[in-house]
């Protein structure tokens, strides 16, 4: 059996106790969005159309489409939104696609499930889930979906930051209005003051600057 199989267990999903992390009321969290290419967005705008290649969107079907399910990814340090949004390039394009860094605090407190410990082992699958295919990753988020309905998303450890916390947050989120109606920190990439924000970034990952 692999380490990950492509699709989960929902029975044994729905037996297993979940590991839950809250997230209260006021907790920081940050992500960089792009207002620029295919998929152009807000600080606080949740993607409905999907699924896209991003990890653990949890949209219906095998080819982008608007629907109700949505996903904002979002991390607990700028760097990790950083190198998770870069990835593939390893470079930070200020410009490209038009980046933007927001930080807000939570209007509400969230349940995640928690694939920082042990529990994706336990359900069947292994750390494997964060650095594997993402089609797998993409199954096993829906499965997640399914199996546990008061969950709001997903709580996992970033492979691009030392395995330092991401999250992932569904429509269940945005329905129970988890972001506030302003961010506490909101620059472009492209914003001179945020070239030394993305200079230290960019040595901590070792990705370039660009």
């Amino acid at each position: 059996m692999p380490k990950v199989p492509r699709q989960p267990n929902l029975a044994r999903l729905r037996e297993a106790e979940p590991d839950v992390h809250v997230l209260p009321r006021g907790a920081l969290l940050w992500r960089v969005y792009f207002r620029g290419g295919k998929h152009p967005t807000f600080w606080n705008e949740f993607r409905h159309v999907g699924p896209l290649d991003s990890r653990f969107d949890h949209h219906d079907g095998e080819e982008p489409a608007y629907q109700a399910r949505s996903v904002l990814y979002a991390a607990r340090s700028p760097v990790t939104c950083l190198g998770e949004a870069f990835q593939k390039t390893r470079t930070i394009h200020r410009s490209a696609l038009a980046g933007w860094l927001a930080g807000f605090e939570l209007a509400s407190d969230i349940e995640l499930l928690d694939l920082m410990g042990r529990f994706a082992t336990r359900a069947g699958a292994s750390m494997g889930l964060m650095s594997g295919p993402r089609s797998v990753s993409r199954n096993w988020a829906r499965g997640f979906y399914d199996a546990y309905p008061a969950i709001h998303g997903l709580r996992y450890p970033s492979s691009m930051h030392a395995n330092r916390t991401a999250v992932v947050l569904t429509d269940r989120a945005e329905a129970a209005g988890a972001l506030p109606s302003q961010p506490g920190f909101h620059r472009a990439l492209a914003d001179p003051a945020m070239l030394e924000i993305l200079r230290n970034a960019a040595g901590e990952l070792g990705y370039g600057l660009g």
